[in-house]
C-alpha cells in the first residue's frame, strides 16, 4: 500500500473515533471493535495534572509526560494530538508562562479538541492542522515535542523524526511513547491496513526504531519505559488462522509499548 493511501486510512479511522467518541470509547491506539478491545495499549491519565477527561479517548499507548522533562515556561508541542489529552497535560506543566502546540491532520480530531479548549479558555495552548512529516513549525521552535501512540502511524518514520529534530532548539528534546516488535509479526498482519490503523502492522522492530532515532542526529537516546502488549486471540482470529495464531505465540514475536527520550545537541 503506497504511503497517501496508508494515510487515508489512518485519517478516516481517526475521523470516526472522534465522531464517535460521545458515544463510546475508543481502544488502545485507536483500534476500536465490537467483539475485541485491547485496552491494555492505554495508560490511566485521571491521577495526572491537566487530566480533561473528554480529551481522553483512551487512544495513547503510555504517559510522555511522565518522563518528558516539561518545565515551567517551556514550548512543548504534542504530534498527533487528537481531543488533546497529552496537550492539556502538558498545559498543567508549563503554566502560564509557557506554550503548547497540538499538531493533528484529522479535521474531526482539531473540532473536538478546539471544542475542549474553548472549555478551558487556555490562552496559550492552539491546535493545528499538519502533517508530521512536514510540520506547520520553523526551525528551532520547540524546547519539547511529545507524542503519543502515533509515530508508528507514520508511513516515513525517518522523515517524521528528521521533522521533529529540525523543530526542536538546540538543547532541546522529544519524548515519545510508541508501539515497537520484537522478532517478526506474521505477515498476514503486516498487510492489513486496518491493524496498520490500529499501531500494530505499522511498528517498527525496536532496534530499527531506535536506529532511526540515531541517524536523525539526536544524542543520550535512552527507553524510559518497556511494556509488553498482550494481543488477545479473540483479535488475531479476525486476521489469523488457528494455526497461524499459534505459530505466532510459540515463534517468540512480541509487541511492546517504549517510552524512549533524545537529545538534540
Amino acid at each position: 500500500m503506497e504511503n497517501t493511501e496508508l494515510k487515508e486510512v489512518v485519517r478516516n479511522k481517526y475521523s470516526e473515533i472522534a465522531i464517535a467518541a460521545d458515544k463510546s470509547k475508543g481502544c488502545g491506539c485507536g483500534c476500536s471493535s465490537d467483539s475485541s478491545e485491547y485496552s491494555d495499549f492505554s495508560e490511566n491519565y485521571k491521577k495526572l495534572d491537566g487530566y480533561i477527561a473528554e480529551a481522553d479517548l483512551g487512544l495513547g499507548c503510555g504517559l510522555p509526560t511522565e518522563y518528558a522533562g516539561i518545565k515551567e515556561g517551556d514550548i512543548v508541542v504534542d504530534l498527533g494530538s487528537g481531543a488533546g489529552n497529552d496537550v492539556f497535560v502538558a498545559r498543567s506543566l508549563v503554566s502560564e508562562n509557557g506554550t503548547v502546540v497540538g499538531i493533528d491532520f484529522t479535521d474531526a480530531m482539531l473540532l473536538k479538541a478546539n471544542k475542549n479548549l474553548a472549555k478551558l479558555n487556555y490562552r496559550n495552548v492552539y491546535f493545528k492542522l499538519g502533517d508530521i512529516e512536514n510540520l506547520p513549525l520553523q526551525e528551532n521552535f520547540g524546547d519539547v515535542v511529545i507524542s503519543n501512540c502515533v509515530l508508528n502511524l507514520v508511513p516515513d518514520k525517518q522523515k517524521a523524526f528528521q521533522e521533529i529534530y529540525r523543530t526542536l532548539k538546540p538543547g532541546g528534546h522529544f519524548c515519545v511513547s510508541d508501539i515497537v516488535t520484537s522478532g517478526e509479526l506474521p505477515q498476514k498482519i503486516r498487510d492489513t491496513a486496518a491493524l496498520y490503523a490500529g499501531c500494530i502492522s505499522g511498528a517498527l522492530k525496536q532496534e530499527e526504531y531506535i536506529g532511526i532515532i540515531t541517524d536523525s542526529g539526536f544524542k543520550d537516546i535512552e527507553i524510559k519505559k518497556s511494556r509488553i502488549i498482550n494481543l488477545p486471540d479473540e483479535l488475531l482470529k479476525d486476521y489469523l488462522s488457528a494455526g497461524d495464531i499459534k505459530e505466532f505465540r510459540k515463534n517468540g514475536s512480541g509487541i511492546f509499548s517504549i517510552t524512549v527520550i533524545g537529545y538534540k545537541k
